[in-house]
């Protein structure tokens, strides 16, 4: 059996057991001169798991791992996985009362975390509700009882053995609601089995590969990162927080660790295109980036892809609920300032185009994509109203349903097959009365060509309406612009109910600890802007 070949058995963590035996010397995580070889990374994770059980985690039980990136991080994924429970992914960034809310919701009475989290747990412990959970890896609870990793270490022996189907929670990953109240998304090991193998597959990953792992945790581009990597005996080199924020420091990480496989949002990229001092580094070992989560601006798509020629990019779509359902491989780098297409299903993968009432839409029409796929998370946690909503069910064949998860991005299937992105269903606003889609404002203004990257959003007029406003972030080797000119500029291309009524010009954007734009942030810079609170 080669290493890329997939293994066989139905449980995501399998995998590292099996390279345990086959290479146990080989690197399976990656931290600056630190390694975590895999007889290591199975050891940490058979005595994670196996204390996990005698502190009486109920089978699916969700454990929260609340950590930086470490090399402790492998076994708190796995080891919950090998006790028959579900990893809840927490970010390490999120406000204490967030945080709470989630323990609260997902029901977490265990929690996996480092002694680098110390203050953030002093916080949390001071304001947990309900049962307070079991905490493992931290020397201090501060009132929490707690299991320290050195305890753990010395415990030694195997998992323990208890029933698990693939049907089973894996993972329970939360994402912001339209609401502003965080939603869980419930993920199956076979769903997640299925997301790793694509991905192995799709790039030809094997043993040899070192793939970065520069998403958090908590966003779903960090599956691929781990799983698929983990699931031929390949490294995952963890790219550490502080790294993250300096594009420099980023791509001499991409150089000095030889990384091959590299999958990140746009905005990663577009910083070491522009920051990243590239014409210095030798990223010769980078074959491959996928990038997904947002839209990639094609003009620096263009100027990454000319900067590096060797490497092979593919534009990912898929959301958090249905991980990479698309691809779209780019075969050069793209003429013009036109967006690129998403592509075409992947492999386990099928597509529909519906208009409002659910039928389906001919080739050219728009509408909204829904997505049946084998890496389709179970539904939404605790939230039946919500899974009613965002299902479309089909008759299939006898007393069967097709379910399709209902994306709420607007696409077109174009005569060639492809499937393109106009712009998210709920990005489609009204103001006095007209509808403006304002991932079309932030088009107009990145036609601009001083303007790097550009958000829209909008605010209450006071008038009972909502009003457009903007924000630009400028190249750094633009000429100046100011938010006048910006604002003339755009005039040539929208209607004038759809020109931002105030555009600032930002030397950076707020971003969410996934990399996107935190488009909330800014609408909370204007005065009388507040979001729902978290109840």
């Amino acid at each position: 059996m080669s290493a890329s070949t997939p293994l066989p058995g139905f449980l995501v963590h399998e995998p590292v057991a099996h390279f345990a035996r086959l290479t146990p010397d080989a690197p399976a995580l990656v931290l600056g001169d630190d390694v975590l070889d895999y007889a290591g990374l199975e050891r940490q994770s058979a005595a994670l798991a196996a204390a996990l059980v005698e502190a009486d985690l109920p089978r699916q039980g969700r454990v929260g791992v609340f950590m930086r990136k470490s090399l402790r991080l492998g076994a708190a994924i796995h080891g919950p996985l090998r006790a028959g429970g579900a990893f809840v992914p927490l970010d390490p960034q999120m406000p204490t009362e967030r945080l709470a809310f989630i323990l609260r919701d997902a029901g977490i009475e265990h929690l996996v975390a480092t002694d680098e989290m110390d203050a953030a747990l002093a916080a949390l412990a001071a304001v947990v509700g309900g049962p307070r959970p079991r905490l493992f890896g931290p020397r201090e609870g501060h009132g929490l009882e707690t299991t320290p990793w050195e305890a753990l270490d010395a415990r030694g022996g195997s998992a323990p053995a208890v029933s698990i189907t693939d049907q089973d929670l894996a993972y329970l990953m939360y994402t912001s609601g339209s609401t502003g109240v965080p939603k869980g998304m419930m993920h199956s090991h076979r769903g997640s089995l299925s997301y790793s193998r694509w991905g192995s597959a799709y790039c030809g990953l094997g043993a040899a590969d070192r793939v970065a792992s520069h998403a958090p945790l908590h966003f779903d581009l960090s599956i691929f990162d781990f799983f698929s990597t983990l699931n031929v005996g390949g490294a995952v080199v963890l790219v550490p927080e502080p790294v993250t924020k300096f594009p420099a420091s980023f791509t001499e990480l991409l150089e000095r660790q030889r990384v091959s496989v590299l999958f990140t949002v746009p905005f990663t990229l577009i910083e070491a295109l522009e920051r990243g001092a590239l014409e210095r580094r030798d990223l010769s070992s980078l074959r491959w980036i996928l990038f997904g989560g947002e839209v990639f601006p094609p003009r620096q798509l263009r100027r990454l892809m000319e900067a590096l020629p060797h490497t092979r990019f593919t534009n990912v779509y898929g959301p958090a609920e249905a991980p990479s359902c698309t691809t779209y491989d780019l075969p050069a780098p793209p003429p013009e300032d036109t967006p690129i297409p998403i592509g075409t299903v992947s492999e386990g993968s099928d597509d529909l185009v519906v208009d409002d009432a659910g039928e389906d839409c001919p080739p050219g029409e728009p509408g909204e994509l829904c997505i049946r796929s084998s890496t389709l998370m179970r539904g939404y946690w605790n939230r039946p109203e919500l899974n009613a909503r965002a299902f479309l069910r089909r008759p299939s064949f006898g007393p069967f349903e097709d379910v399709w998860y209902r994306t709420g991005d607007i696409v077109v299937r174009r005569d060639d097959g492809l499937l393109e992105f106009l712009g998210r269903a709920d990005r489609m606003v009204k103001t006095r009365g007209h509808r403006v889609e304002l991932d079309e404002v932030e088009a107009a203004l990145e036609a601009h060509t001083s303007v790097l990257e550009a958000a829209a959003f909008t605010v209450p007029d006071g008038e009972g309406s909502r009003a457009i406003h903007a924000a630009v972030v400028l190249a750094p080797t633009a000429a100046p612009a100011s938010g006048a000119a910006l604002r003339a500029f755009v005039r040539e291309a929208l209607p004038p109910y759809a020109v931002p009524r105030a555009l600032e010009v930002l030397g950076t954007f707020p971003r969410t600890t996934s990399g996107k734009i935190d488009r909330r942030a800014l609408a909370e810079r204007v005065p009388g802007s507040s979001p729902p609170p978290i109840t």
